[in-house]
């Protein structure tokens, strides 16, 4: 795995916490626009990033796939992916 690919998933990672984050203050706060922004904003970069990462590395889901269903067996698994501690 390469490191381009590795900061691609972390960052997948980070704005997919974002968006838990931000869905959780949604949850008791549904009319604060600021928010509502943010959150909007980061489900539109994460669309973009998967849309990267599944380009140029493969499905990151089971639900990704579109071509040959068993992609998933080329790449590493998640438990086989080091984090090399590179930003």
């Amino acid at each position: 795995m390469d490191t381009n690919q590795l900061k691609l998933l972390r960052k997948l990672m980070e704005i997919e916490f974002c968006l838990v984050e931000t869905n959780l203050y949604l949850d008791t706060h549904p009319s604060d626009e600021r928010a509502i922004r943010l959150h909007n904003t980061l489900a539109k970069e994460l669309k973009e990033l998967e849309y990267e990462y599944t380009t140029n590395y493969g499905p990151l889901t089971h639900q990704n796939m579109s071509r040959c269903p068993w992609e998933y067996i080329k790449g590493p698994w998640p438990w086989e992916i080091e984090y090399c501690g590179c930003d």
